[in-house]
């Protein structure tokens, strides 16, 4: 069963919020991995994988380079469940 966006955000904030310690609260949608949430590369790939393991998704390396809101994961999580 595919998870609703609202779902697949609160998982995603909850990664981030292991890997980083940013409250899961300060993952919003329109947010920057980069700009905003001050994400490394190493971090991000991270969270990719743990990403992928949550949600039974792959995420291709040469995707990960569009994914720069918090939104665009969600959505394409969303999209390749």
């Amino acid at each position: 069963m595919a998870l609703s966006q609202s779902e697949v955000l609160a998982g995603l904030a909850e990664i981030v919020n292991d890997e980083t310690g940013i409250a899961a609260d300060a993952v919003q949608l329109d947010k920057s991995f980069t700009d905003d949430l001050d994400i490394d590369s190493i971090s991000m790939m991270t969270i990719v994988v743990n990403a992928e393991d949550k949600f039974g998704v792959k995420i291709p390396d040469e995707e990960v380079k569009n994914l720069v809101t918090v939104g665009d994961a969600v959505n394409f999580i969303t999209n390749a469940q």
